[in-house]
């Protein structure tokens, strides 16, 4: 089983699934990175002001701890060891700033030599010099808005005696900052075209996964399966690889005697069709056409074939029908056949007698040639004018004509009622059906009556009167036997060879079909009686046919 081949061209969808999942993608990546970005500059942002601020403080606090610090800062006024001081260890930590003040806040160091020995600004000493904590803070100088580390400086009686302010500018943190955004910047950007490039990838591989279709097209595709489906007369199971049932239509589920197709789906097929070997199929593709199953007590063909994708078998799919359908449309086949020989040899048989009539003409004897003309003409004109009056049905009147001349072929007595009236049949009664059932009963006539010494001879009669169409067949055969009444409408018996049996069954499954009955019964010229009824109209207001008899 080759692999589905689908084409369906539709322009009507202005956007195709691919460009929506691209753009799909895309925005998420976009977002995610924007909001990943955001959350990492903001922590970035409040990491660096903290650990500036630590380092700010932990220099503070080492500087106010050298001895040097100590002497110096109770002097009256600077006298610049503390500015070298000061400077030599803010080249070594990348402070913007160290500032060494005294008890009353005056500057013993600062970046600016004009500024020592003024007050230190800010306003924010208060907590180092009054209470003796070390701290950070956020202020505003001299040089700027900054982040500081303050801590007081201990005499050795633990009494303050001065301050350190260690600061940097916020404008070199936020540089810093935005150093790390720019970076950051840039891996979203990268990582907004992997993303595309995935996106992409992804967008492609589904499209061909799924045939290059659009979800409408899906749809679509869906909704024309499952109707095609539906509208099947045979029975479709469909499995998956884990041979569980994935699909099954309505016919099949009136075959299984389910109530529904939902009581199929997921079970294993050993418990939905036994017996029809599809996990053999996935396992080694074997494949069956034309095999009888039976289930229940119902004769099945089943077809299986394996479902494939990318050359692998994934599944497997069984239809299976009735074998009595089969049958009785092989006997219909059958029946056309005999009709078709029946015209062959009909049409030689006139052309020998039209070479018979040219001679007697070519050789004078016209006399002899009008009387076979008129002796052949005769019985078929007399039938033909009957037929159209009696039988104005162009198809049962064919198939009358054709059993007539069977059974000259067969040099039968084939005699039609001539109070027969045929005038009142239902334009939804199947034709097909009464051809079924009129063909086997006069083709077993003419069986019955050939095996008989007395010269063949069958009847045939139709009535439509009253409301049931009315067929008897008889035959001066040798009728039926007692013994086998109650068997001659079972499928495959038969008196005849061994490929017979199927005639009588046919008649009785149409029958049924139509709602109508057959009887049997001996007749006057010797052999068996049939008669059929089928009722013509249907009652309205319950639904059953009538049977007024």
């Amino acid at each position: 089983m080759s692999e589905p081949s689908i084409n369906l061209k539709n322009k009507r969808f202005s956007t195709s699934l691919q460009t929506r999942i691209i753009l799909l993608v895309c925005l998420l990546v976009l977002t995610l990175t924007l909001v990943a970005g955001g959350v990492y500059t903001s922590m970035i942002d409040d990491v660096l002001e903290e650990q500036i601020g630590k380092r700010a403080l932990q220099v503070a606090k080492s500087v106010s701890h050298i001895p040097t610090v100590k002497k110096h800062i109770l002097k009256q006024k600077p006298d610049g060891t503390l500015q070298k001081l000061a400077d030599k260890i803010r080249q070594e930590t990348g402070a913007e700033f160290i500032v060494i003040g005294n008890r009353d806040s005056i500057r013993f160091s600062h970046p600016k030599l004009d500024r020592l020995g003024k007050k230190m600004v800010g306003g924010d000493n208060s907590p180092a010099l009054d209470q003796g904590e070390a701290y950070i803070s956020q202020a505003v100088g001299t040089l700027g808005p900054s982040i500081r580390g303050k801590a007081p400086i201990f005499s050795d009686n633990d009494e303050v005696i001065g301050i350190v302010s260690v600061g940097y500018l916020l404008e070199d943190v936020k540089e810093i900052v935005h150093n790390h955004q720019a970076r950051v910047g840039t891996l979203v950007g990268i990582l907004m075209l992997v993303g595309v490039v995935g996106a992409v990838s992804i967008s492609g591989r589904f499209k061909k996964a799924i045939f290059g279709l659009e979800p409408e097209q899906i749809a679509q595709l869906f909704t024309e399966r499952a109707t095609i489906i539906e509208s099947i007369r045979e029975g479709i199971v469909a499995i998956d690889r884990n041979a569980k049932v994935s699909v099954i239509n309505q016919q099949a589920a009136d075959h299984l005697n389910l109530k529904s197709t939902e009581d199929a789906i997921g079970k294993q097929i050993r418990e939905v069709l036994p017996g029809a070997k599809l996990t053999r199929i996935l396992s080694g593709g074997e494949q069956r056409s034309d095999d009888e199953l039976i289930i229940g007590d119902k004769a099945m063909i089943i077809n299986t074939v394996p479902m494939l994708s990318n050359g692998q078998i994934n599944g497997a799919v069984a239809s299976f029908r009735s074998k009595d359908e089969i049958d009785i449309l092989a006997k219909q086949l059958s029946q056309v056949k005999e009709y078709s020989e029946l015209l062959r040899a009909q049409t030689h048989e006139y052309s020998n007698k039209l070479h018979t009539i040219a001679g007697l003409i070519q050789i004078g004897h016209d006399k002899e040639a009008l009387d076979l003309i008129s002796k052949e003409s005769a019985g078929y004109q007399g039938l033909i004018a009957f037929l159209a009056k009696a039988v104005p049905y162009p198809v049962l009147a064919a198939f009358i004509i054709g059993k007539y001349n069977h059974a000259q072929e067969l040099h039968i007595d084939f005699q039609i009622d001539p109070d027969s009236l045929l005038v009142d049949v239902p334009t939804d009664l199947s034709r097909e059906k009464v051809l079924t059932i009129l063909g086997n009963l006069v083709d077993n006539a003419f069986d019955a009556a050939l095996k008989n010494d007395r010269p063949p001879l069958v009847k045939l009669s139709l009535s439509d009167s009253g409301n049931d169409l009315v067929f008897e067949v008889e035959d001066s055969g040798a009728g039926v036997a007692a013994e086998i009444t109650e068997k001659i409408f079972i499928k495959g018996f038969s008196t005849k060879h061994m490929d017979r049996g199927q005639g009588l069954y046919l008649v009785k499954n149409a029958l049924d079909n139509l709602n109508g009955e057959i009887t049997f019964s001996d007749s006057s010229l010797g052999g068996a009686l049939f008669s059929v009824f089928i009722p013509k109209h249907r009652n309205k207001e319950d639904g059953t046919e009538s049977t007024h008899r």
